[in-house]
């Protein structure tokens, strides 16, 4: 839980939440159709991954100020496979929820080739709300005929998250500017850190997490990555693509990298023990440290991204045309998209928002954050300061209908070449197999 200058607004939700909080039982909310009083609205919202909602409290906070609603929610934390059974449901209509999270990866798709399956959220009152978004973000998410089908919750700007207790353990600097300092100049001085980390890291462990990550952050660095401006797929041609795989390389060829799936149990439990050093990390990936390393308090660190600036991520809330209570549910996201909210979840989970009135807000640039503290314990990470400078650097990259089809083939690609010991040229090719059996290019 951040400690930066919380308004009253956020000290009084705060207190909202600790006496309203709920058990949590596995990926669900406690929340459900049983019990309902006669006349309450039941919402179904469904996500991947952590939005922070519930984390933060906001569901229970909600449903406190509108006791006539009662949210059903669940998560999938594959976002991979909940897109496709989103696709799945929508095609036939059933088994979708009155709110469903649509990623950044898919957003494009979604306003081209399903756009008829929302609801146009202007019909509802979010014209209104347009200056309230980053001009881009806002932009993603509408149909090429102008209906707006979803409201961004989050945006995913760059740094790296570190494990200060084996830097310290490897000879390296443990405070974060020291840290952001061996790679102020671009992503070769980040490859030699970890060169010279392995020279004395703790036995088992490897300087990052997996070198898809890596991969996916300086991609995430580039304004033209998969497509350009026409629409057109390049990513077979686009330099961009071809330099970020092989500065990956430099990390899958070696023992640089844990070889990690992410979001595997594996992976999960790793954060813990200590089987990484660092890991590419946007600013939603604060919250995911939390609940997965727990008790490793002090043990991490942020420092800035190679580059200064980047986005990885981030998603959008929408509502399908079959959600029979398409009020209540556009009510509740609006609510959730404010600028208070967004702050909230920033300072609980680290979503940054994409409510730029949010960003702006004193909760979130002078934001730190005790659990980054270091192992002397006495420096809590300035992730305000750090994802925002990020933020304003970031480059607005152009986006595609396939964006996600062709990232996760290109990260499957990694994964040949860290795991099966592919030779990168052996795995680019199979790669542009992959990719062309995909979307037909």
């Amino acid at each position: 839980m951040l400690r930066a200058r919380q308004r009253s607004w956020l000290t009084a939700l705060t207190a909202l939440v600790a006496a309203n909080a709920v058990a949590v039982t596995g990926c669900s909310s406690s929340q459900s159709n049983e019990g309902s009083s006669s006349g309450q609205v039941i919402l179904k919202v469904r996500l991947f991954g952590t939005f922070g909602y519930k984390e933060a409290g906001l569901f229970d906070a909600y449903m406190k100020l509108h006791p006539n609603i009662r949210i059903d929610y669940s998560t999938t934390e594959q976002e991979s496979g909940y897109y496709t059974a989103l696709q799945t449901s929508l095609a036939s209509g059933s088994g979708l929820g009155d709110v469903q999270g649509l990623e950044v990866g898919h957003i494009a798709d979604a306003t081209h080739n399903l756009g008829d399956k929302f609801v146009d959220l202007n019909t509802l009152g979010a014209s209104s709300l347009k200056n309230n978004f980053y001009d881009w973000k806002w932009q993603a998410s509408m149909t090429p005929d102008g209906k707006q089908i979803g409201l961004g919750n989050d945006i995913g700007p760059l740094a790296i998250c570190y494990r200060a207790d084996l830097f310290e353990q490897a000879g390296l600097p443990t405070d974060s500017a020291s840290v952001s300092a061996l790679w102020a100049h671009g992503w070769d001085g980040y490859v030699q850190a970890g060169q010279k980390y392995l020279q004395h890291a703790p036995a088992g462990s490897h300087w990052v997490d997996t070198a898809s990550g890596i991969y996916n952050t300086i991609i995430g660095q580039s304004r033209q990555q998969y497509y350009d401006g026409s629409g057109k797929v390049v990513w077979d041609s686009n330099p961009a693509v071809k330099s970020a795989w092989d500065e990956s390389m430099k990390i899958a060829t070696t023992d640089m990298t844990a070889g990690l799936s992410q979001y595997s149990q594996n992976w999960n439990t790793s954060f813990a023990t200590g089987s990484f050093a660092t890991i590419a990390c946007p600013s939603w990936m604060i919250g995911y440290i939390k609940s997965q390393a727990g008790s490793a308090k002090g043990r991490w660190s942020v420092a800035t991204i190679p580059g200064g600036g980047g986005d990885w991520g981030g998603s959008y809330l929408a509502i399908p045309k079959a959600s029979k209570h398409q009020k209540e549910a556009y009510d509740l996201i609006a609510w959730l998209t404010s600028a208070r909210q967004e702050a909230t979840l920033f300072a609980n989970v680290g979503m940054f928002p994409s409510n730029r009135k949010a960003a702006a807000d004193p909760s979130v640039t002078g934001a730190t954050d005790t659990y980054f503290s270091g192992p002397d314990g006495k420096s809590a990470a300035a992730i305000g300061k750090i994802f925002g400078d990020s933020a304003a650097k970031l480059t607005v990259a152009t986006t595609g209908s396939k964006d996600g089809t062709i990232r996760d083939a290109i990260d499957r690609g990694i994964a040949r070449v860290e795991t099966q010991h592919r030779s990168p040229d052996e795995s680019w090719s199979q790669v542009k197999t992959d990719i062309a059996a995909a979307i037909g290019n």
